[in-house]
């Protein structure tokens, strides 16, 4: 029982730190577009959907090579040793 928690909490882990670039850069850029929209009245959800979708899936394109060789070594690290599930 304790590995499938360690398993788990492992994976969860990893879905975090890969994640967790991406969402910051969506949070900040949603932060400059909710204070642009204020300042200036406009309200058209176009105008606040389209740019964080661009940056999301940019931000995405650009850590692409961090966040393959981070899944690796996590994958890597799960399926290297057999040993503890043997049992």
């Amino acid at each position: 029982m304790q590995m499938v928690v360690d398993i788990g909490r492992r994976t969860l882990q990893a879905t975090l730190l890969l994640a967790a670039p991406i969402l910051v850069i969506t949070m900040v850029v949603s932060l400059v577009i909710n204070i642009v929209q204020v300042l200036t009245s406009v309200q058209d959800s176009t105008v606040s959907t389209v740019p964080r979708l661009a940056i999301a899936a940019g931000a995405a394109f650009l850590l692409m090579p961090w966040m393959m060789r981070q899944l690796a070594g996590f994958t890597l690290q799960m399926f290297s040793d057999f040993r503890p599930f043997l049992h």
